[in-house]
């Protein structure tokens, strides 16, 4: 039995809309996958962390442990574009032992895990200068999840 046109156009359509629901799908629980990235130290804290494509800045906590002593900790975006556009994004005052940061950036709901939107360019650097340098340990998470 042979098709005609309109008929094998219609069911080639319908496939094509299942195709589109499935990718619409696949994106969306893609933007809820977050991505860990960790660092630890006894020294300063000055690392950066991104992802092969254009992402967001869900979440940063550190921990610190040993001797007392607070500083700042600097959340900053190291831009792709050049150091003209770098830019401090937030400033936690004071960060050390007893003064963990549990820091969670977000525009409010699954579909939109942060305002802070990078390139794969970018890089979201941390810095940190450890007041007790070698006495001082600190544990690092930032969580990054791919942008649309």
């Amino acid at each position: 039995m042979t098709l005609d046109r309109a008929t094998l156009l219609r069911t080639v359509d319908a496939q094509l809309d299942v195709v589109d629901l499935d990718l619409v799908e696949l994106r969306r629980r893609q933007l809820l996958a977050v991505v860990t990235r960790t660092a630890t130290g006894t020294g300063n804290i000055a690392h950066t962390f991104k992802l092969d494509q254009r992402y967001r800045l869900v979440f940063m906590r550190c921990h610190f442990s040993g001797t007392s002593g607070t500083v700042p900790l600097v959340i900053s975006m190291d831009s792709g574009n050049g150091s003209a556009y770098d830019s401090v994004l937030f400033t936690i005052t004071q960060a050390g032992v007893s003064r963990d940061v549990n820091l969670r950036i977000g525009g409010g709901d699954a579909e939109d895990p942060s305002s802070w939107t990078f390139q794969e360019t970018d890089a979201v650097r941390v810095d940190w200068t450890n007041p007790d340098s070698g006495n001082i340990t600190w544990g690092l998470e930032v969580g990054l999840a791919p942008a649309s």
